[in-house]
């Protein structure tokens, strides 16, 4: 097929029906861009002899070096099917890991998916991964089962062998897809009866719910979610060798030839059928019959002797007749080739072309646009927790326009942009150099010679050649030699005039919006609302005028900008063409949103349109490094180049730190070093200096070890009166006149103008409580959002779904926190910290004291007719206990690393009033400023400090305060308060066994049986934990799973890949967060720790290691022997 004109591609835009939209999923180096090279060789965009080898939709240098795909990028193709012609919106996605973030941005565009599974390694951690991406999001896929001239070349399979191969991967990929359909059904099973148990209370008997729960599993068809070649979701190909092919096209092709009807040939081709050739009828039971299925007899087998002969044997006589019977014709050139995988792909192009096999069952199975499942809008549209029918009447109108994808004039535009990218400004169509005519040719060559006349005219001061002409001729020659001098020379001045500005602009790099249309036609400079994650239809609506349009823009909407689309592109892989318009369905590039859009946004015409469900993003950004220019005076460079960068990576996050550091998180070592790279040669275009990883920890407390350091049991050895156990003791049983510490735990500390007294108690939370709170910092976040406003007075709205999603919360905490010290626990939480939406509580057990509690807006509903007067109120200073609490969960003892699953319990809290009531005014403003300024140190940002400085401005308090402040040389109560509350929060903290929390990766290595060992020695070194391993089955590939501390996996790719000399590649995903359970200030006690560890115990103490490094890297003191006089020590009989 010929290259296709825009215009036929403008053309086929209008027709919804007959466009796809698909992506290509699978794990890396399975041949997804590869695949990608030969559909793109089906449009003449690239020959289809370079196809595999160009890796055209790879258009960044690194990812051609590294053999990579680091980023999706989208090509639009025709395809002509009989008289039926398609347009695919093709978008190739990366498999490594670290760029999963690219596969979420590609999969929300999408209607169905090509999966690739490569034949030898059959399914990997990555596939398993893409295919529950896809899941999520509703999508359709198909299989391709690629590379199977591995089986052929390096396995060296019999035809037989392979195809059982082939078995057992379809069935290991169904298995995927059972499980998630399985635990998909069960929920909704999980949800149906929590309905009917509220509807009626009369619960069924226990045989009853097994009956039905088997019943939803059976009830529901799921038949067309699996893959098998029958049904035409499967292409079996090698992409590199450019043939594939689907059972369909061997059926036609033997029902011409064997008479067999099609359609029962459809259905037997796969599976266990054989060809009888006597009653010449096909048969069931191939294998208990020890007869060559059907699948083999007539399709393996041919391609397993082509591969024999033209491979293998080199049988030019066997070769050239095989070519006769399939009617192929081959190039002289081909045949001549020493690399028999010439002649190959050459032969298997033309036979089974692999992208036809593909384009056509794209077309067929995969849907359009127009076929958007009803679920999947509902779901677009649902944002969090909240349920469609509980959207404005308006927004749910919008779910028809989806469904119908009109295009229409009237209908409402509706784009969602999952991505921003970055191309170099000269890339952009109108930017671009456009080919000469030939007028334009002829004039620029006069022009040449012209001035290449002069110059020569001006090197010979005889102009004898030039009088000898005709006179006519010559001056009008010397007149126009003249006039084109002089533009020359303007337009070289010109050129020289205006370099500068120019050298400027091309520094620009354009963001462009990787989008599409679900409603609607998209026109070039049209207004829309963009709509930002928190929007609310119902508060836009509601704020806005009927009938209101962008182009009217109402800025004090909240989560809601306007802005114009300048220029719109169609996505050609490394290229973009200008449009005018397009029109619903179709994926596109659109320009000028760089200033609106940050990473992804809803944009639409309607103020009623919500904004779309966040991207499901795989990957967390764990690998963080501090950034710095070379030269310092570069840092606003430096800065505006890590604007840019964090607009272009959907995964990389930028931030500032409270020292003043630009960091840069990013997903693992492959992608650091690609944002690395950006910033240097595209964004920043400065020399940078980078950090090492800085790694992060998190401190935590646990109950006493019941054994020590050698297993024996706590409390029954005989104790060494060692230097150490000694000081511990004195420090133990410590106390001065403002502080005390209790044998318990119990830490009392008194301020230094002895006017206030906190006693504070650590214990650890359990290890269930401390996940649920990390996993609902948004939840917490939100109810201390409510909690502020309703302490300053304003009555906030809360929607249904917060309410029920904060009591589902609080009633999960119930459930959790069980047993007597943790009774009524939940309603006494003061706060959570640090940054007041962390993983530690702050308890209040102070006698007498009660408080308003966070939980209190959950109540207001029944007691909305009570009397204000029986709430409980605040006491003074309330707030400045809870931002001691907050800086000392910020940075904890050990390394100033932030606390995690730490209780800390408020037991006793005075306040003795004695003061002079002088200067009341001047107090009261000191006070507040003080109380706000230290709350803001805790690095809450805007929210906390606001919190604070509303609570403190209360006039009732401010009036009460300065009765309890004294004047003193030692500042404000307020700051007195939040320093011994902090003191004593760390003290409780140091009282209690402490221990380091790292971050862990979990590993999955794909190794052959030769190089396990090697894999072993290379974990075990760095700390690693091997969970499982497993043999795959018909392969000599094991799959390994461990876990690896974030702070061992630098370099470790690397180092795996040399030692088993590229046979084994890890794929790192961030897991949790585990204690490191050996002590970092342990030191021997009992003799038999004397014993086995001596004296000075320094046999390598891992988490002392990591805490000193942290330690080291903040300036902080590190405890450590330095050798001073290192002089090489002599012997008395050697000392001469």
């Amino acid at each position: 097929m010929g290259h296709t004109s825009l215009d036929k591609i403008i053309a086929l835009q209008k027709n919804p029906a007959h466009i796809r939209n698909l992506c290509i999923l699978a794990h890396v180096d399975h041949g997804k861009t590869t695949l990608a090279d030969c559909l793109v060789a089906s449009n003449g965009i690239i020959s289809s002899r370079l196809a595999g080898k160009l890796r055209y939709l790879d258009s960044r240098e690194d990812e051609q070096l590294r053999g990579i795909t680091m980023k999706s990028s989208a090509i639009s193709l025709h395809y002509n099917e009989g008289d039926q012609d398609y347009l695919l919106n093709l978008i190739d996605s990366p498999g490594h890991v670290d760029f999963s973030s690219e596969v979420s941005t590609a999969v929300r565009l999408c209607d169905g998916a090509i999966v690739i599974v490569d034949a030898v390694e059959g399914v990997c951690p990555q596939t398993q991964v893409v295919l529950r991406q896809a899941w999520l999001e509703n999508i359709r896929p198909v299989l391709v089962i690629n590379k199977i001239d591995r089986l052929i070349v390096e396995l060296k399979l019999t035809s037989q062998e392979a195809f059982t191969h082939l078995q057992k991967i379809l069935g290991q990929v169904n298995a995927v897809t059972g499980a998630l359909y399985t635990s998909k059904v069960l929920e909704d099973r999980a949800e149906k009866e929590k309905e009917e148990v509220k509807e009626k209370e009369s619960e069924p008997s226990s045989g009853d719910q097994v009956y039905d729960w088997s019943a939803g599993l059976e009830e529901v068809d799921d038949s067309n979610l699996y893959f098998s070649p029958d049904q035409g979701n499967v292409v079996f190909a090698s992409a590199i060798d450019g043939w594939g092919f689907s059972i369909q096209q061997f059926a036609h092709i033997y029902s011409q030839k064997m008479g067999i009807k099609a359609e029962v040939l459809l259905k037997t081709l796969w599976g266990d059928f054989y060809l009888n050739a006597k009653a010449k009828r096909i048969m069931k039971g191939a294998q208990a019959k020890g007869k060559k299925p059907l699948f083999v007899q007539l399709v393996l087998d041919n391609i397993w002797s082509l591969y024999d002969a033209v491979v293998t044997r080199r049988d030019k006589e066997k070769v050239d007749k095989m070519v006769s019977s399939l009617g192929v014709k081959v190039m002289a050139r081909d045949s001549r080739h020493s690399d028999p995988k010439v002649l190959l792909s050459a032969i298997c192009s033309q036979w089974l072309p692999v992208s036809q096999a593909v384009l056509s069952m794209v077309c067929e199975k995969l849907p359009s646009p127009l076929d958007m499942a009803a679920e999947r809008v509902e779901k677009l549209m649902s944002v969090g927790a909240r349920r469609f029918d509980s959207l404005p009447k308006q927004t749910q109108e919008l779910k028809k326009a989806f469904l119908q994808c009109s295009s229409e004039e009237n209908a409402p535009v509706i784009v969602f942009v999952s991505k921003m990218f970055a191309v170099d400004s000269k890339a952009l169509p109108q930017n671009r150099q456009r080919p000469l005519t030939q007028e334009e040719i002829a004039q620029r060559r006069d022009l040449a010679r012209q001035r290449h006349a002069d110059r020569m005219a001006a090197g010979q001061p005889a102009e004898t050649t030039e009088n000898n002409r005709d006179p006519t001729l010559s001056g009008s020659t010397a007149q126009e030699g003249q006039s084109a001098g002089a533009i020359t020379a303007k337009m070289e001045s010109l050129i020289v005039r205006e370099s500068k500005p120019e050298e400027e602009e091309e520094q620009k790099e354009t963001f462009i919006a990787f989008a599409r249309v679900y409603s609607g036609v998209v026109k070039k400079g049209q207004r829309v609302f963009v709509l930002g994650p928190k929007y609310d239809p119902a508060q836009g609506m509601s704020m806005l005028p009927e009938g209101c349009s962008a182009s009217d823009c109402a800025s004090e909407v909240p989560h809601m900008s306007c802005c114009s689309m300048e220029s719109i592109y169609l996505l050609m892989g490394r290229e973009l063409d200008e449009l005018e318009e397009v029109p619903a369905g179709n994926v596109l590039g659109i320009g000028g949103l760089g200033e609106c859009v940050l990473k992804s946004a809803t944009l639409s015409t309607s103020p009623a349109c919500p904004p779309f469900t966040p991207l499901n993003f795989e990957a967390t950004p764990i690998v963080r490094v501090a950034v710095e220019p070379k030269h310092p005076s570069e840092m606003p460079k430096l800065v505006r180049g890590m604007r840019l960068l964090n607009q272009a990576d959907p995964c990389a996050e930028v931030m500032i730190q409270e020292t003043g550091e630009h960091v840069l998180v990013t997903a693992g070592e492959v992608h650091l070093q690609r944002c690395l790279d950006d910033l240097r040669e595209r964004f920043a275009k400065i020399e940078i200096t980078a950090s090492k990883p800085i790694i992060p920890f998190r401190e935590t407390v646990v109950r006493p070890p019941k054994v020590d350091m050698v297993n024996e049991e706590m409390g029954r050895q005989h104790k060494l009166a060692i230097i150490h156990q000694v000081k511990d003791e004195v420090s133990q049983g410590r106390s001065s006149d403002n502080f005390h510490v209790d044998p318990t735990g119990l830490v009392t500390l008194t301020t230094p103008n002895r006017l206030a007294t906190v006693s504070v108690q650590a214990t650890p939370l359990p290890q269930e409580v401390t996940s649920l709170l990390e996993s609902s910092s948004e939840l917490i976040r939100t109810l201390e959002q409510i909690n502020m406003s309703l302490r300053e007075g304003k009555n906030l709205e809360v929607s249904p779904r917060t309410l029920e999603a904060i009591t589902e919360f609080k009633a999960k905490l119930e459930s959790l926190l069980q047993g007597r010290k943790w009774r009524n626990a939940v309603e006494r939480i003061w706060a959570f910290g640090p940054r007041r939406y962390g993983p530690n509580i702050l308890l209040n057990s102070v006698e007498g004291y009660q408080r308003p509690s966070v939980w209190q807006f959950l109540g207001r509903g029944e007691k909305a007719g009570e009397a204000g007067s029986q709430a409980p109120v605040l006491r003074d200073f309330d707030n400045s206990i809870v931002s001691g609490f907050q800086l000392a969960t910020l940075s904890g003892p050990m390394c100033e690393e932030p606390l995690m699953g730490v209780c800390f319990s408020l037991v006793r809290w005075d306040i003795q009033s004695s003061a002079p009531l002088q200067h009341q005014v001047s107090l009261e403003e000191d006070l507040t400023s003080h109380e706000a300024l230290a709350d803001s140190k805790t690095g809450g940002g805007s929210e906390t400090s606001a919190q604070v400085e509303g609570a403190a401005v209360e006039p009732s308090q401010a009036r009460r305060r300065p009765e309890a402040t004294s004047l003193d040389c030692y500042g404000p109560v307020s700051g007195q308060l939040i320093a011994a509350m902090k003191e004593a929060c760390r003290h409780a903290f140091q009282a209690q066994p402490q221990r380091l929390m790292a971050a862990m990766y979990t590993c999955e290595i794909m190794a052959s049986a030769e190089v396990l060992g090697r894999v072993y020695g290379v974990l075990g070194k760095r700390e690693g934990q091997v969970l499982h391993e497993e043999m795959k089955e018909g392969t000599d590939m094991f799959l390994i799973k461990a876990v690896l501390p974030v702070a061992e996996s630098f370099g470790f790719a690397d180092e795996i890949r040399k030692r088993t000399s590229g046979l084994a590649s890890p794929q790192l995903v961030f897991s949790h967060w585990e204690v490191i359970s050996s002590n970092p200030y342990w030191v021997p006690t009992t003799e038999e720790e004397y014993l086995h560890f001596g004296e000075k115990a320094d046999s390598a103490n891992q988490a002392l290691k990591y805490m000193n490094a942290v330690r080291r890297r903040k300036g902080l003191y590190v405890e450590e022997k330095i050798v001073e006089h290192a002089e090489k020590q002599r012997t008395l009989s050697k000392n001469k």
